[in-house]
């Protein structure tokens, strides 16, 4: 491996500017941890808008920032209130707020900032020395494996994520529907276009991002505001953990390190599977159980590092193979599209500076977060008492200000609005807008790819079968498929009560 890319990477990143991008990036990211309902996804949705102007380098510093910091973020209202602020804080609150009733909410968020610290670093370690590798296997790709690793990556984000596997499956063929809207790329006729001229070229990513995730996700958590601000947080101390409470959690932070890492790399892992996998193995592994939701230092130190090594690691599958592992990846997919940088394995040589500035960035935004997580804890506690009927207004106006500057056109505000209702609507009925964003972000790869893989086989689609990568990616894509409506019958053969 050749060091002088990494080396350079540091340089890039030292650099003043992007320096300054990347403490904004982590202290945004944790205040939007902090922040319930609103997430780093819809973040990064609003904010899109802003790197327009910003050199490519600098804007994916500030992303990733936000992404990872929200991981902190999120883990103190955890145990400061009861309620997650990100999605993968949720498990931190059984045994978070047990320790922070007994007056130790200190050592809860100790232990969390050590374990979020190291499983980060270890991922971005990983990160270093296992990408060059992937974007090297990843150069052999062609339109079959691409095609085949597309319909995987769909398949998995909508059969594993949380909630109904059904409602994943729909809101993932809106999203493939919606990335079939304006002309053929090969023989540029127009689709469900209806005669708009605004549809003509498709249907741009940043509305919908910014409706689904910013407008959206604002509409949605106005009641979880609410209920946050009827709470009072519990007092914080001694917030350095004891000798103690380290030992027993320093099994718990290496098992989380290498859970994390391995679902961060999956598409539809990521940071909340990750957490949750991380505290079900240190309950698995627990001489005494019982002592989980009371208060056990293993059960934060698990799943908290976890969450953080999977975040790094699902930069992975994006940088060197263009495949975002969950929707924030998406988010980050599109936001490299907009600098002109196409993720893939090519991203590596033809953009060193960015990938390895990008990479270099996370050790130093890991050793800010460690630095500002525990003394920024009564600042954070006092946002969250800002008043949600004053907070919302704001971020919603920014949003649709964002969405006009673009192009300065009312027509994207037009598609932030109906998006953002959508996107209501969607979490109010159980569907995880995750599925549908990145079914449109892999639906014009998904397309494309088997269109010319099509035209290589002269019309033959078993030729996906023949090549050994694609074979072997499309006999997982059935195993995922198929192995769920195995296990649904089995339950139902074993269980009358589940049988129609």
């Amino acid at each position: 491996m050749d060091l002088q890319p990494v080396l350079d990477g540091f340089a890039t990143v030292f650099e003043p500017l992007n320096l300054l991008y990347c403490l904004i990036g982590v202290v945004v990211g944790m205040l939007v941890g902090v922040l319930p309902g609103l997430g780093p996804a819809a973040t990064i949705a609003i904010l899109l808008p802003l790197t327009y102007g910003i050199e490519p380098v600098t804007a994916i510093i500030m992303l990733a920032g936000i992404f990872y910091g929200a991981q902190y973020g999120g883990t103190i209202t955890s145990v400061l209130l009861r309620l997650p602020g990100e999605a993968s804080s949720v498990v931190t609150v059984f045994d978070g707020y047990a320790l922070a009733k007994r007056g130790r909410a200190g050592t809860a968020l100790g232990i969390a900032a050590i374990g979020s610290f190291i499983g980060g670093t270890v991922a971005i370690l990983g990160l270093t020395l296992f990408a060059p590798v992937v974007a090297g296997w990843a150069l052999s790709f062609g339109p079959a494996e691409y095609a085949a690793l597309a319909l995987l990556g769909i398949l998995l984000v909508a059969t594993i994520s949380s909630g109904s596997k059904l409602k994943a499956v729909i809101a993932a063929g809106i999203g493939l529907l919606l990335a079939t809207v304006g002309r053929d790329p090969f023989t540029g006729a127009e689709r469900f276009t209806f005669e708009s001229l605004q549809l003509a070229d498709g249907i741009d990513f940043v509305p919908i991002a910014m409706g689904l995730f910013g407008l959206g996700e604002i509409l949605y958590s106005l009641e979880e505001r609410h209920r946050a601000e009827t709470m009072t947080p519990a007092r914080v101390a001694n917030v350095w953990p004891s000798r103690s409470d380290l030992r027993q959690s320093s099994g718990a932070f290496a098992r989380g390190s290498v859970v994390g890492f391995l679902l961060g790399l999956l598409p539809g892992g990521g940071a909340t599977i990750a957490s949750m996998a991380g505290y079900a193995v240190e309950k698995k592994r627990a001489k005494d159980p019982s002592r989980f939701g009371h208060g056990a230092v293993e059960g934060i130190a698990g799943p908290e590092t976890a969450n953080n090594a999977a975040a790094t690691s699902s930069f992975i599958p994006l940088l060197t193979l263009g495949i975002p592992a969950n929707a924030t990846m998406a988010l980050m997919f599109g936001a490299l599209l907009i600098q002109g940088v196409t993720p893939g394995p090519q991203l590596v040589d033809q953009h060193p500076d960015l990938f390895w500035g990008v990479v270099n960035s996370m050790y130093i935004g890991n050793v800010l977060l460690l630095i500002m997580s525990l003394p920024l804890v009564g600042l954070f506690v006092r946002i969250l008492r800002v008043r949600a009927a004053i907070l919302a207004p704001i971020t919603a106006l920014i949003t649709l200000v964002g969405a006009y500057t673009i192009n300065n056109s009312i027509f994207d505000v037009g598609l932030v609005v109906a998006f953002g209702a959508i996107g209501y609507l969607m979490k109010k009925y159980g569907f995880e807008p995750g599925p549908l964003v990145l079914a449109f972000v892999l639906g014009s790869l998904l397309e494309s790819s088997i269109r010319r893989a099509l035209l290589l086989f002269d019309g033959d689609p078993t030729g996906f079968l023949t090549r050994p990568i694609s074979g072997v990616l499309i006999v997982v894509a059935v195993v995922v498929v198929v192995l769920p409506l195995i296990q649904s019958a089995l339950r139902r053969r074993r269980d009358p009560a589940l049988r129609p």
